[in-house]
């Protein structure tokens, strides 16, 4: 059996796991995983640049109170920090942060059924710089798809979004807004392929019927005969 290629530090090649993707993305995500094994400044700064914006966006959509949107985002970093040695490079590291971000937001929605408030514990220092882990992952703010023009037709999209099975609505997120495949929605989700499509067609139907409903009552308001002033 011939032997298996390794790194310098001893560890598993993680571009010979990548299966089904390019040379070179595979080859870059080998080396920014082992320098955030290495605890590399620059490592967590390319980390954050590349996913903490997607990783926000998908977590907004996911919770029913988005205001905590931010805080879930930093504790899911932690998370990806603390675990990152255990990333073996079967599936994409996309793939796994966004495996860690559905299961926090599912955990958070557990905690938050019971709790009228969610708490995340960031001024702990680092052991290994005494630097407090909020001093390493800054609040992403309001997402850029927040801000953008047409406000109105977005939020009458997102309330609507809100509405439907949590279950359903993550794989809808998943595929028609994060653009993942239905083999990576699995592997995030941890769930058949047939699974995957049965979510997301029952999903994308019950945001199309809750569409509907939403529009009906808009038309009605705007066809509602007003009152005529008094001169």
């Amino acid at each position: 059996m011939a032997e298996q290629k390794r790194t310098s530090a001893g560890r598993p090649c993680l571009t010979g796991l990548a299966l089904g993707r390019g040379t070179e993305e595979a080859a870059a995500e080998a080396l920014l995983v082992e320098g955030l094994r290495a605890g590399e400044q620059e490592a967590y700064e390319r980390l954050l640049a590349q996913y903490q914006q997607p990783v926000y966006s998908l977590v907004y959509r996911l919770l029913e109170d988005s205001s905590e949107a931010g805080d879930v985002v930093q504790e899911i970093f932690l998370k990806v920090f603390r675990h990152i040695g255990s990333f073996r490079g079967q599936s994409s590291l996309k793939t796994w942060i966004y495996r860690i971000a559905v299961n926090e937001a599912h955990n958070h929605r557990r905690w938050f059924s019971r709790h009228s408030r969610h708490e995340v514990g960031l001024e702990q220092p680092q052991p290994e710089t005494g630097r407090s882990y909020r001093s390493v992952i800054p609040d992403p703010g309001r997402s850029p798809y927040e801000m953008a023009l047409g406000a109105e037709a977005r939020s009458f999209v997102e309330e609507a979004l809100a509405k439907i099975n949590p279950v359903f609505r993550e794989a809808v997120i998943l595929r028609d807004v994060e653009d993942l495949s239905y083999e990576e929605i699995a592997e995030v989700l941890n769930v058949s392929l047939g699974t995957v499509k049965s979510r997301i067609l029952r999903g994308r139907e019950a945001l199309r019927r809750e569409l509907l409903e939403r529009m009906e009552q808009v038309k009605a308001v705007a066809w509602a005969p007003q009152p005529i002033g008094q001169d």
